[in-house]
C-alpha cells in the first residue's frame, strides 16, 4: 500500500473521470488547488453514445477520450488509477484499490462524483445473459453479440437450422437509452445488413423493446411518447409494455402482466437498459454521516451539494437524492461547477453561494435516422428538427476536437448511406467478462504472484468444499425430518 504525499497547497481528490468528475476537474484549472482525479477507468466516458459504438456506428475512441489526454495541459491536475474502496471521512483519506494494490489519498476537500451502474432490481444474475449499458465493455460486447447473432444465423441456416432465436433481439427498458438502442437495432436488421447475407432475409429478424411501464419515454410525456412508440412501430420494432421480466438465461427472456399471465420470447441477444442504482460509495457515505439513502443508492445531499456534517465533502451527479434531480449528464455537469465555485470562494475568503438549483436544458432521445423526439422547456418536437438539434447538442459535448470531426463523418455515413464503419467483433468482446468473473478476484488473479495465486486459489477451494458440506448437511436435516413417521416401506 501506498500515500500520496500531502503538498502544501490545498488538496482537492475528484472520485470518477465521468461528467461530474471531468467538469469538475476542468472548473478548478486557475484555482491555487492541487488535483487528484481517482477514477477506475483511464478515460471519459461520453455515456449518452455508447450505443452507438454497440451498433458499429462509433468507435469507442471517439466517445472515451484518454482522460490524460484531455487533461494534460491542466498543470494542477494528476490522473490516478484506480477503484474507490473507501473513504474515512474523519481522517479526511480517500483509499482506492488497482489489481491488488492499494494507494491511499488525503485531501481537504472531496468532490464524490462516482456515477450510477445499471440496475437489474434485485435480479443480478440477469447480467451474464442480458448486459447493460454503462461502459465501453458493455458496449463492445454488445456489439460483438448483436454482430454475432447474424453471424451464427447464417451459418445455422446454412445447415436448415432454425435460427428464429438468433434473429431476435430483445431491449429490456423503454427510456432515452432503451429506445435509441432498438431503433438502431431494427435499422440495422432491415436497412444496413440487407444485402450482406445470403442465407437469411435479416429484414425478418423480430426487434422487441419491452418494458413493465405503461408508455414508451416516460419522462418525456404522454404525447411524445406516443409519438415515439408509432415511430418505432413503422421501424418494424415491436413495442410490449405493462411486462416484468421474471427469468433471463442464455436462450431467452420471460415476463409477466399485470394479469398474471406468463410468456417467454426465444432469443439469443438479450440488452438491459432498465434502471439504475448509485454508487456503492453512497451507502459508504451514508454509514459514516447518518445521512438517507433512496431506493435507487442516492444519497441525501444538503442543498450546497455537501454531506450533512462535513462541509468539504460534495456529491454530485447520479449519486444525489436532492429535489427529485434527473439523472443526466447536465445535473452531474452543473452540481461539478458549483461545487469547484464553492472551494474556491471557500479558499478566497467569500461569501457561500445560494443552494444548487438546476437548469433543465431539455431531454432528447433519437429514434431513428432523421427522426427524434425533443423536449425543451414547454417546446415538444418531433421529426427532422429534433434530431437535428440531437446532432448538434451532442456534437457539442463531444471531448475533442478531432473526435467531433470524426463523429461527423462517421454519422454521415451511417445516416446518408448504409455503412457501419465500426463492424468488428471478436470472441474476446463476447466472452472476456464471464472468463473473468470465473476467476476468484477477476483480473487481480492474473497478475498475482505466483504464491499469492495459489493461497487465493486454495482459499476459494476451501470455501466451496465448506459450503457444499454445509449444503449437504442441511439437505440431510431435511431428508431426516421429512422421513421421521413415515413406514419404512414409503420412505
Amino acid at each position: 500500500m501506498s500515500t500520496i504525499q500531502a503538498p502544501d497547497r490545498h488538496r482537492v481528490v475528484v472520485i470518477g473521470s465521468g461528467f461530474g468528475g471531468l467538469f469538475g476537474t476542468k472548473a478548478l484549472r486557475h484555482s491555487p488547488v492541487d488535483i487528484t482525479m481517482l477514477a477506475k477507468t483511464t478515460h471519459h466516458l461520453f455515456q449518452p453514445l455508447l450505443y452507438q459504438v454497440a451498433t458499429g456506428i462509433l468507435s469507442e475512441g471517439e466517445i472515451a477520450p484518454p482522460t490524460r489526454e484531455v487533461l494534460a495541459s491542466q498543470d494542477n491536475a494528476q490522473v490516478l488509477l484506480g477503484e474507490v474502496t473507501g473513504i474515512d471521512l474523519e481522517q479526511r483519506l480517500v483509499t482506492s484499490q488497482v489489481l491488488g494494490r492499494e494507494t491511499v489519498t488525503p485531501y481537504d476537500s472531496l468532490i464524490v462524483a462516482a456515477g450510477a451502474k445499471q440496475s437489474y432490481f434485485g435480479n443480478d444474475r440477469f447480467s451474464e445473459h442480458a448486459p447493460g449499458m454503462k461502459s465501453i465493455d458493455d458496449a463492445l460486447e454488445l456489439r460483438g453479440r448483436i454482430f454475432g447473432a447474424f453471424e451464427m444465423a447464417e451459418l445455422g441456416a446454412n445447415r436448415g437450422d432454425n435460427v428464429d432465436h438468433l434473429l431476435t433481439f430483445v431491449v429490456v427498458g423503454a427510456g432515452p437509452t432503451g429506445v435509441e438502442m432498438v431503433g438502431q437495432i431494427a435499422e440495422l436488421a432491415h436497412r444496413t445488413l440487407k444485402r450482406d447475407f445470403r442465407a437469411i432475409n435479416t429484414r425478418s429478424a423480430r426487434v422487441i423493446l419491452l418494458d413493465a411501464a405503461p408508455q414508451v419515454l416516460p419522462p418525456f410525456g404522454q404525447k411524445l411518447g406516443e409519438k415515439a412508440k408509432a415511430e418505432l412501430e413503422k421501424l418494424g420494432v415491436e413495442v410490449i409494455l405493462g411486462a416484468i421480466v421474471t427469468d433471463v438465461d442464455e436462450r431467452g427472456i420471460e415476463m409477466k402482466f399485470k394479469d398474471g399471465r406468463l410468456e417467454r420470447i426465444n432469443t439469443v441477444t438479450k440488452i438491459w437498459a432498465a434502471g439504475v442504482q448509485a454508487s456503492s460509495l453512497g451507502q459508504v457515505l451514508a454509514e459514516q454521516t447518518g445521512a438517507p439513502l433512496d431506493r435507487a443508492g442516492r444519497i441525501g445531499v444538503n442543498p450546497d451539494l455537501t454531506l450533512p456534517g462535513h462541509p468539504e465533502v460534495f456529491v454530485v451527479g447520479d449519486m444525489i437524492a436532492l429535489d427529485n434531480l434527473p439523472g443526466v449528464a447536465q445535473v452531474a455537469i452543473q452540481g461539478a461547477k458549483y461545487a469547484a465555485k464553492e472551494i474556491d470562494n471557500r479558499l478566497e475568503g467569500k461569501a457561500p453561494q445560494e443552494p444548487f438549483k438546476y437548469f433543465d436544458k431539455g431531454s432528447m432521445a433519437i429514434i431513428s435516422r432523421f427522426n427524434a423526439v425533443a423536449m425543451v422547456g414547454k417546446l415538444r418536437l418531433t421529426g427532422v428538427i429534433a434530431w437535428l438539434m440531437w446532432l448538434a447538442v451532442h456534437l457539442v459535448y463531444i471531448t475533442g476536437f478531432k473526435n467531433r470531426v470524426t463523429a461527423v463523418l462517421h454519422w454521415f455515413i451511417s445516416f446518408l448511406g448504409r455503412g457501419r464503419s465500426e463492424r468488428t467483433t471478436t470472441e474476446q468482446q463476447i466472452f472476456a467478462r464471464a472468463a473473468l468473473a470465473r476467476l476468484g478476484r477477476g483480473a487481480t488473479d492474473l497478475v498475482s504472484a505466483p504464491g499469492e495465486y495459489d493461497a487465493a486459489r486454495d482459499d476459494q477451494e476451501r470455501q466451496r468444499r465448506e459450503e457444499l458440506e454445509k449444503h449437504a448437511l442441511e439437505e440431510s436435516r431435511l431428508t431426516d425430518s421429512g422421513s421421521r413417521g413415515v413406514p419404512q416401506d414409503q420412505r
